[in-house]
């Protein structure tokens, strides 16, 4: 039973989170395409790693992770105002590379059938 709880809070805190960004004033992470690619939350909803991707690459997504990491108190607190666990879990926001990664797929596979029609 623990483990739906985990992942329901999970995707609860990802979509809080993905709300809260948009509403960021800073510009490390306001001009850019962000994306949550997901939450890992502990078995005991302390703690939560959140990965951030960018479109435009690790480097971007790197330095919108700095913005996040100054903006976490504020993105703690909104997200348990707006969810209201007992504890609000500490998080902590780690660049992923996993968009750029699939769009290089994407290109490949792209690449691939069109010399095939040809």
């Amino acid at each position: 039973m623990a483990g739906y709880r985990q992942d329901r809070v999970s995707e609860d805190i990802k979509r809080e989170i993905i709300a809260v960004i948009r509403e960021l004033k800073d510009p490390r992470v306001k001009d850019k395409m962000l994306t949550v690619v997901r939450v890992d939350v502990s078995h005991d909803l302390s703690f939560a790693k959140v990965y951030i991707s960018a479109l435009d690459g690790i480097d971007s997504a790197k330095e919108a992770v700095k913005g996040l990491v100054s903006a976490t108190g504020r993105i703690r607190h909104e997200v348990g105002a707006r969810l209201r666990l007992r504890k609000t879990p500490e998080m902590k926001f780690v660049a992923d590379d996993s968009v750029e990664h699939g769009m290089e797929i994407f290109k490949k596979i792209e690449d691939l059938t069109r010399d095939k029609d040809e």
